[in-house]
């Protein structure tokens, strides 16, 4: 007998397709509010770790047109329509708590296992993008730094077959600088993101001529 927990076997627990909520849907059955108000609690400061790494995932997925947000355990962070998996890692000398000096700019989890509903984890850890783009926040001084002011962004850019030639699982600035050169700004993104695609991406699907925020 199967339990109510557990899918009989060829039976999966499959979620509906997601409609995205606009913000003034309210919750039912009591007075908390709107999902904008959530989002409000949710995520009230862009300078956190977690919310700054999400918005830098929104700044590449912009830049290269992609259509929706990956499901949070994919393997990368960005999907391009082409179909270039792209991954995202952010650092930033300044953090949403008192510091007696800047922070050490190190990017890290560049490789990590697989999952898959069906087998679960991959039992070795791999690099799992295309592309990998290394943002960095450069504000040093709380006075200075603006979350809504995209130029205080730097972006490197390198190929998978780079990062993984390293077989490094993090790099400080110092090595992503020798491994991808002089960073870009937010305007150069789609450009270095396709020079660093494998030859079947290259010139395919990133074609956004001006980012849009």
């Amino acid at each position: 007998m199967t339990s109510d927990l557990t899918a009989a076997p060829g039976d999966w627990h499959t979620p509906a397709e997601l409609t995205p909520f606009q913000g003034g849907e309210t919750f039912r059955g009591t007075d908390a509010g709107t999902v904008l108000e959530f989002w409000r609690y949710a995520m009230p400061d862009l300078r956190t770790n977690t919310t700054r790494g999400l918005l830098a995932e929104f700044l590449v997925h912009r830049a290269v047109g992609a259509v929706r947000r990956n499901a949070e355990w994919e393997s990368f962070d960005v999907l391009a329509p082409d179909g270039l998996r792209i991954e995202v890692k952010t650092s930033a000398y300044l953090q949403s708590w008192g510091q007696r000096r800047l922070s050490e700019i190190r990017f890290s989890r560049l490789r990590g296992r697989t999952w898959t509903p069906e087998d679960g984890d991959a039992a070795e850890q791999s690099y799992n993008a295309d592309v990998y783009v290394f943002a960095l926040h450069t504000a040093r001084t709380h006075a200075d730094y603006d979350p809504l002011d995209i130029s205080q962004w730097d972006f490197h850019v390198a190929s998978r077959a780079l990062v993984e030639a390293t077989g490094q699982a993090s790099l400080g600035l110092a090595s992503v600088r020798r491994l991808c050169g002089e960073p870009g700004g937010y305007e150069q993104l789609p450009e270095r993101i396709r020079a660093s695609a494998p030859p079947c991406h290259s010139g395919q699907g990133t074609e956004v001529s001006t980012p849009v925020v």
